[in-house]
């Protein structure tokens, strides 16, 4: 698991992933897991067939939200906004926005819908929204190691879940950003926001969209010492759920779940978590537009 300071490869981005070392091994029993993404009409069924209601649709507390003017308290999610021009990458706040009315039946807001993007996967769900389905569905969310495992598709070491060419041929392998980020996407490889499930070529394990397209909830809680923590113990770890509890350094209160695999919002210049071996995380309330999860289940 993890990868070495991606800086030094082509597309490996500025960041040197710290928190994604030391590079170590675990071992993870058998487990199934879901081909793709869920998509939209997944989630409708589920929907359909509990009444479920997630976080996004659901009025923010007052309790919870203290701070917040009684005006602010009204359902939505947070969505990608981008500037019309080039803008300095230190403050994620001048290209998302919390937009009233935004949940996973209008991804973008209250003027959009899913309808016709039936098998797109469903984004704007929260943690516990991905964790609903996944009961339902007679299934649970992946643990990191499971995910990672996954996703290298038998090629341990390889930057990508392909291989090391991020686009071996001049071939797209995985929806990412083209462009200069945040305020022009390009969209070469066909895609200017998640693309339905499938579109790019599978892993070896027959796994789509292991990286990019939406981010996908993992089970386990994050800390960025994880790694460090797991390989003191000095023998592989069996199947690891992950620390018995959440601390970001960047946001101390936050509690926050691993999210892996990067999105259509990753690119070069900024994020670059389509590489394998690194990891993403988010507040468990939270959801956005670029934002979904897949499942797995015991053999």
């Amino acid at each position: 698991m993890g990868c070495a300071d991606p800086r030094r490869l082509p597309h490996g981005g500025p960041d040197p992933m710290n928190d994604a070392r030391p590079v170590h091994r675990v071992r993870v029993d058998g487990f199934w897991m879901d081909r793709t993404e869920v998509t939209n009409s997944q989630f409708t069924a589920f929907v359909a067939a509990t009444g479920y209601q997630t976080v996004a649709e659901r009025t923010p507390r007052a309790e919870d939200f203290p701070d917040a003017p009684p005006e602010n308290l009204v359902a939505g999610s947070v969505v990608f906004s981008p500037p019309d021009a080039a803008v300095p990458l230190d403050n994620h706040l001048r290209w998302w926005r919390y937009v009233h009315g935004a949940d996973w039946r209008h991804p973008t807001g209250p003027g959009s819908s899913i309808d016709g993007r039936e098998g797109e996967p469903v984004v704007q769900v929260a943690f516990e929204d991905a964790e609903a389905y996944a009961a339902w569905a007679g299934k649970r969310l992946p643990t990191e190691a499971e995910w990672e495992f996954a996703a290298r598709g038998g090629l341990s070491g390889a930057a990508y879940p392909w291989g090391d060419e991020f686009s071996p041929a001049g071939r797209w392998m995985a929806n990412t950003w083209q462009g200069r980020f945040p305020h022009d996407n390009t969209a070469a490889d066909g895609y200017s926001g998640p693309a339905p499930v499938g579109r790019f070529p599978a892993n070896a394990f027959g796994l789509h969209d292991m990286s990019g397209n939406v981010w996908e909830w993992c089970g386990d809680w994050y800390r960025p010492e994880t790694y460090a923590e797991t390989s003191r113990k000095g023998v592989p770890e069996k199947n690891p759920t992950g620390p018995s509890s959440s601390f970001d350094p960047q946001e101390p209160g936050q509690p926050k779940r691993v999210q892996r695999g990067g999105s259509c919002l990753c690119s070069e210049s900024y994020c670059a978590r389509y590489i394998v071996g690194t990891r993403g995380k988010g507040e468990v309330s939270s959801a956005t537009n670029h934002i979904g999860f897949r499942c797995v289940k015991a053999p």
